[in-house]
C-alpha cells in the first residue's frame, strides 16, 4: 500500500502555526519567529537577483573593465551565498522544531502518544526478535477531577505539570514516560521484568506523594494509582497496555495512591 506524501514543510509549519491549539504554547512564539525571518530572506534573495539583473546592463558593462565586473559578480556570489547557508541552517532548525513539535506533549514537555507509541513498537519487535523483556505501566492522578472542579482548570493544568516533573525526574536513564491523555501517563521500561518494575514504579509514587502544588496560601497534595504490566509473548503492546489499565482500575478500587500488578492483581 502507497504511503501518502506528506505535505511541503512549508506548508506544514503554516497549519502549525495558524492552528489554534497551539497559539499559548512557548513554542509556537519561537517558530512563528523562525517563520517570519524565513519569509524575509526569501524576499532578500529575490531584491538581490533583481539587483543583480540591473547590473547586467550594456552601459555599465561598458563604464566597468572586465576585472572589475568578475569582481563585483563574484561579491554578489558570494553574498547570496552566505545568505543561502543561514537559510538552510534555518530551515533545518524550523524542520527540528516541527519535529519536537509533533512528538511532545505542549503542557508537560514529556513525549505524547505518538511518540510513546512509537517507542513501545520498537519494543515489541526487540522483544520478537530477541526475547527482550519490558513492563508497561500506566499511571492515573488520584481525584484530577475533584482537583480541577474545586480550584479551577488552571491548578489542575499545574498539577499535571508538576507530576509529570517528577515522574520525569524518578524513572531511570533508560526508561520513557510520557503523556497518554488527559491525567494519564505511560511509563514504558525496556529490558525490565515485573519484579524490577515494580520497585521503580513504587519509587515513583512515593515521591508524587511527597509532592504538593501551591495554591496561592494553601497547597494541594497529590497521589498517583499505578497498574503495571509485564509483556508476554503472544501479547501485542496494545494487549500489555489493556493488562496494565486492569491493574490501574484493580488499585484505584483497592483504594488508590498504590500500585497494582496485572498478574496477580495484588498490591506490590
Amino acid at each position: 500500500m502507497a504511503q501518502t506524501k506528506s505535505p511541503p514543510l512549508e506548508t506544514r509549519i503554516s497549519q502549525l502555526l495558524a492552528d489554534s491549539e497551539h497559539q499559548d504554547t512557548a513554542l509556537h512564539q519561537t517558530l512563528s519567529e523562525l517563520w517570519d525571518a524565513h519569509q524575509e530572506l526569501v524576499r532578500r534573495l529575490e531584491r538581490i537577483a533583481r539587483i543583480s539583473d540591473a547590473y547586467q546592463s550594456l552601459a555599465k558593462q561598458k563604464e566597468q573593465s572586465l576585472a572589475e565586473r568578475v569582481n563585483k559578480q563574484l561579491r554578489q556570489l558570494e553574498k547570496v551565498a552566505r545568505i543561502s547557508d543561514r537559510y538552510q541552517q534555518m530551515m533545518r532548525d524550523l524542520n527540528l522544531a516541527l519535529q519536537e513539535a509533533s512528538t511532545h506533549d505542549a503542557l508537560t514537555g514529556l513525549p505524547n502518544r505518538r511518540l510513546l507509541v512509537e517507542r513501545l513498537k520498537e519494543e515489541s519487535e526487540r522483544f520478537r526478535r530477541y526475547t527482550r523483556p519490558f513492563s508497561i505501566a500506566m499511571i492515573d492522578i488520584d481525584h484530577f477531577k475533584l482537583i480541577n472542579d474545586h480550584f479551577g482548570h488552571e491548578i489542575g493544568d499545574n498539577v499535571l505539570v508538576e507530576v509529570a516533573r517528577v515522574l520525569d525526574a524518578e524513572i531511570r536513564e533508560h526508561d520513557l514516560c510520557g503523556r497518554w491523555g488527559g491525567e494519564e501517563f505511560l511509563v514504558l521500561l525496556p529490558e525490565t521484568d515485573q519484579g524490577t518494575a515494580s520497585q521503580v514504579l513504587e519509587r515513583l509514587r512515593q515521591a508524587v506523594e511527597r509532592l504538593t502544588v501551591r495554591v496561592n496560601t494553601a497547597s494541594v497534595s497529590v497521589t498517583i494509582s499505578v497498574g503495571l504490566a509485564e509483556h508476554l509473548a503472544g501479547n501485542s503492546y496494545s494487549d500489555t497496555i489493556n493488562r496494565a489499565d486492569g491493574a490501574l482500575l484493580a488499585a484505584k478500587r483497592s483504594g488508590r495512591n498504590r500500585a497494582s500488578s496485572a498478574v496477580t492483581e495484588d498490591v506490590l
